[in-house]
């Protein structure tokens, strides 16, 4: 009987990526996908405690349902606290972030499975790509930060940045269109630092993607404000292939709570990109992350973010309760507030955040877009996104899977519905 592997993702798009390498690589060797396997990898996040938790408890359950599986933990939590990880009952193995491939050899060796002979060392970078969505398909470009935030503890799990070269990148995009895949995500830790170190820049990468359409859409799953370069805003206002889809960490509205992260730019940078972007792009979407209760925002500090989201023309927000991470700087600041008062504020952004997604929705309200939809269905709906990534639901129509096509955006219940344009 072949051997059987289960993989569970936490995290980011970054994660899903080298997670699907993982079970291709595998999946090419023989192995099965199953719910009671012989191997279980759980590849892991760190950036918050409750990432971590999950994880524990993710283990305890497989060990618990599955006693006879050998459970294989990898990524950010293993590279953080290695010894914890090991600790933990049922784990017999640990890989991580910088050799969490070598995963892939472990468990050929322990299958007794004849493999090439390779370096226990992984190369400097490592490409991987999804396969397992047809639809869309989240491809690594850039790994690791040399950012010293003092709330995070991915760059010390991740290591240094380093990343892809364009010719490699371009030929990965060859493979995952002869899957018939319409959508790509670059992704990467910190993406527009993409090819700073091999003489070659995120602005060229994005320009040689657009130039080769050899995909439909391709999107950025996020992009430092300080790396997101006027020219970058010029060449998306201009192409048709590159999605006016922006996803912008801000963390804080206060120039006083920026400068005790260590971020690299101001709110009136953030603010002039913002306004570039709209002003060349007007129907772009743009996503912002903000990190709420850190250790030095006092209330000012917060209605100031508050006030500073309010002026700006964001379509939505990605919200993050302060989670006070082991070895930062961060961690050892002398006040941590309490965890009433984060729960406050992150409610509170979380319905702005609303706001401003609904507002955002309505504004496109009997607007003409392309939408990609996705494979899948829930309650009987299908569901995509339009290029300015405007989730739309429909009636399940099988004809409609993986296909773009031209609709006019209608209100209907949650999401906007539609109607296709002939």
């Amino acid at each position: 009987m072949p051997k059987t592997i289960n993989i569970v993702t936490l995290g980011c798009k970054l994660n899903y990526s080298e997670s699907s390498h993982i079970a291709r690589e595998l999946q090419n060797h023989g192995f099965e996908r199953d719910n009671h396997p012989d191997f279980i990898i759980v590849n892991t996040c760190t950036v918050t405690s409750i990432a971590e938790k999950k994880a524990r408890s993710l283990v305890a359950s497989f060990h618990r349902n599955n006693p006879n599986a050998e459970i294989i933990v990898i990524g950010c939590f293993p590279a953080r606290d290695k010894k914890l990880v090991e600790s933990l009952p049922g784990v017999s193995k640990v890989f991580g972030s910088k050799d969490k491939l070598n995963v892939i050899s472990y468990i050929l060796k322990q299958s007794n499975i004849q493999q090439p002979q390779t370096s226990k060392l992984l190369p400097h970078f490592f490409s991987t790509y999804s396969s397992h969505y047809r639809t869309r398909s989240f491809l690594k470009i850039q790994d690791g930060c040399d950012y010293q935030c003092t709330y995070c503890a991915v760059a010390r799990a991740r290591g240094t940045s380093r990343s892809d070269v364009i010719v490699n990148v371009i030929a990965n995009l060859k493979k995952i269109a002869q899957l018939n895949c319409k959508e790509v995500v670059l992704t990467g830790v910190n993406t527009g630092d993409f090819g700073r170190k091999n003489g070659e820049t995120f602005f060229h990468l994005l320009n040689a993607i657009d130039n080769s359409k050899i995909i439909e859409r391709v999107r950025i799953s996020s992009i430092e404000p300080n790396l997101l370069t006027d020219e970058i805003i010029r060449l998306f206002a201009q192409s048709n292939l590159l999605m006016p889809h922006f996803h912008i960490p801000l963390q804080s509205g206060s120039d006083s709570v920026l400068a005790d992260m260590k971020r690299r730019y101001s709110t009136a940078l953030f603010a002039d990109k913002v306004g570039q972007i709209k002003s060349a792009i007007p129907h772009a979407c743009i996503a912002i992350d903000v990190i709420s209760g850190f250790p030095t925002e006092t209330k000012t500090d917060f209605e100031e973010t508050i006030r500073f989201i309010n002026s700006l023309p964001i379509s939505y927000l990605h919200v993050f309760t302060y989670s006070k991470r082991p070895q930062t700087p961060a961690a050892e600041m002398k006040f941590q507030m309490k965890d009433s008062i984060k729960k406050e504020r992150t409610q509170t952004l979380l319905q702005l955040s609303e706001i401003k997604k609904n507002n955002f929705y309505q504004s496109h309200l009997n607007t003409k877009r392309a939408v990609l939809f996705e494979e899948g269905t829930k309650n009987g709906n299908m569901y995509g996104f339009t290029d300015n990534y405007i989730r739309v639901s429909a009636p399940f129509d099988e004809k409609l899977t993986n296909k773009i096509v031209n609709i006019k955006l209608t209100k209907k219940n949650t999401y906007p519905n539609f109607n296709l344009i002939s």
